[in-house]
């Protein structure tokens, strides 16, 4: 073996991996995010919880990219550490799918074409010429996350068939051959195949190592089995990283993890070495296929997990005591957790509840600051600056997140889901500035002592009855995705507009009069243009999520759509709110 031979050992290597990258991406796509739809009542079950680990496992085709993301998720709260732990077991029986597909290259159907059209080096070019018209041709996003998969599975294969091709000369290499005896010792085979596999943080490029080397020749059942469970021990290494800097909870999960392994590894050797010690099993000394590899690594992870799944809580005490519990009480330092972008629908999804949430709070807080215009407390002003300085870090924080999830391969769903954050959180951070814009108002009617005249005073309730129904209505429409909620949001804009000027005509009629002063116009412009203001927010989130659901963001062309080409539907509603909401 020369040095070419290593150069193409760690190319095949870099497009093995490289290609599942590629897989999983179009695979994660393809889903459409399905998988995490009912992420929490799935794994209150123990067994769904499993059956879920191993189909997300074979979506994002890693284990490692499934555990990380737990971390995260029970990191941010999302779910309990107790749940995370039949998926995490499921994850080791879907990682087993790349050895199986591997294990096809070892086929030899001598002149039979239908065998030999099973292996993956004749079929994946097919795979490849597929996958690329796909996705040069295709508009459809589904039918190019198709065209990923084929393309990353025909690189994976590649990548196989040129450290298959490079480990051949190894066969007839005495060095070789003695360091293969090395691991004749299970505990050093255990300790090599969990350090390699640490140090390429990939299971399954692991393993498909291991299948090259068998083709090479001189590899035995003796030798594979214990480097099999050391790459199950070796794949921990990602989640224990990755737990670093978080929660206590979401450090357990990393600890379950590497139990789990480190318990079904004991559990498989132990037995299987005194049985041979007693039976002196033959086979032991066979050299073993690619196909037979994926055989033992599929028994372990299924055994092990069905074997560990009735113990669940015995893992969960397991890592209370070795990380137990404290008295003081975690609050997460983060709303967002990067852990999650492994699974990018996942993190997506999070991001649509944590806007949700700050939408709720804006909403508390500019509500709260109407109820004390007239009623200034400050208690209650105090709560609502701390709101908006909360919203603050949740407009940045997002903003963030969204620019990292826009850099990832995103569904349709997903890229439509961030465009509409983005196009969102800046609208209601500035409704929670307005909260704060009518603090100040509250406070300077309270300071000053200035009473309005009963005229002024219905016409503030009255478009602040207005302001009401049109958060509400934003509100709602934004939470449920609701498109036609959303429709009623521009006509009432329209309205409590007209209003403004309405309130501004009379004041100025009142102030002729002598019945108000300069201070009460002062007072209430701000008022007015604070409603105005917020008024128009709503209606760009209203108009977001109008236009986010036919895919287009011209937020000028669809107002002026409705206003000026005749609008039946807009003149109706408009109407309904002028005679609700209407002023003399």
């Amino acid at each position: 073996m020369d040095i070419f031979s290593i150069i193409s050992l760690l190319g095949g290597l870099a497009l093995f991996l490289y290609g599942m990258n590629i897989m999983s991406e179009g695979l994660e796509k393809s889903s459409n995010g399905a998988l995490n739809k009912n992420l929490k009542v799935v794994t209150k079950n123990r067994f769904l919880a499993m059956i879920f680990g191993a189909g997300l496992t074979i979506a994002v085709q890693s284990s490692s990219a499934v555990t990380v993301m737990l971390v995260g998720l029970v990191n941010s709260g999302i779910l309990e550490f107790g749940q995370t732990i039949g998926v995490l077991m499921g994850s080791n029986i879907g990682t087993t799918l790349t050895a199986w597909i591997l294990s096809l290259a070892g086929l030899d159907g001598g002149d039979i074409w239908w065998i030999n059209i099973l292996k993956p080096a004749n079929f994946s070019p097919l795979f490849a010429f597929i996958g690329i018209l796909l996705t040069m041709v295709s508009k459809k996003e589904k039918t190019k996350s198709a065209g990923h998969v084929l393309l990353g599975f025909a690189i994976l294969m590649f990548g196989m068939t040129m450290m298959s091709d490079a480990m051949k000369p190894l066969a007839e290499m005495d060095e070789f051959k003695q360091i293969l005896m090395m691991f004749t010792n299970p505990i050093l085979a255990v300790l090599v195949g969990a350090a390699f596999t640490g140090i390429i943080q990939s299971s399954a490029a692991s393993v498909a190592i291991l299948q090259a080397f068998s083709m090479a020749g001189g590899v035995t059942y003796g030798m594979a089995i214990p480097i099999i469970m050391g790459q199950n021990i070796g794949t921990c290494v990602t989640a224990l990283i990755s737990s670093i800097g978080v929660s206590r909870n979401a450090k357990k999960v990393a600890i379950v993890h590497l139990s789990f392994n480190i318990i079904g590894t004991l559990l498989f050797l132990i037995p299987f070495y005194l049985l041979d010690f007693i039976f002196n099993w033959a086979f032991v000394d066979m050299e073993i296929t690619p196909f037979m590899i994926a055989i033992v690594h599929s028994i372990f992870n299924v055994t092990t997990t069905f074997i560990l799944l009735p113990f669940s809580k015995q893992l969960e005490k397991l890592a209370n005591k070795i990380i137990p519990e404290t008295d003081k009480k975690e609050v997460p330092s983060i709303v967002l957790d990067d852990r999650l972008l492994a699974v990018p629908s996942v993190a997506v999804e999070k991001s649509l509840d944590t806007v949700i949430d700050m939408c709720n709070l804006a909403t508390k807080a500019f509500l709260e600051s109407l109820d004390i215009i007239f009623k200034y407390d400050d208690k209650k002003a105090a709560e609502i600056l701390e709101m908006e300085t909360h919203i603050d870090k949740y407009e940045d924080q997002l903003g963030t997140y969204m620019m990292k999830l826009s850099k990832i391969g995103l569904s349709d769903t997903d890229t439509k889901n961030v465009t509409k954050i983005l196009h969102t959180i800046d609208d209601f951070e500035r409704i929670a500035d307005h909260a704060v814009n009518l603090v100040d108002v509250a406070k300077e009617i309270h300071d000053k002592k200035i009473v309005f005249s009963d005229e002024a005073y219905r016409e503030v309730t009255n478009i602040t009855d207005a302001i009401r129904e049109i958060i509400d209505l934003t509100v709602r429409s934004f939470r449920d995705n609701d498109v036609n909620l959303a429709t009623y949001v521009e006509p009432l804009e329209q309205v409590i507009d007209e209003l403004k000027l309405v309130m501004k005509r009379n004041h100025i009629t009142r102030l002729q009069n002598g019945t108000c002063t300069i201070n009460h116009g002062f007072v209430l412009n701000d008022l007015v243009t604070s409603y105005g203001r917020v008024s128009d927010h709503c209606s760009n989130i209203a108009v977001t999520i109008i236009e986010s659901h036919h895919g287009t963001y011209d937020t000028h062309e669809y107002l002026d759509a409705v206003k000026h080409d005749g609008n039946a539907d807009f003149e109706t509603k408009f109407n309904e709110f002028s005679k609700r909401f209407a002023l003399k």
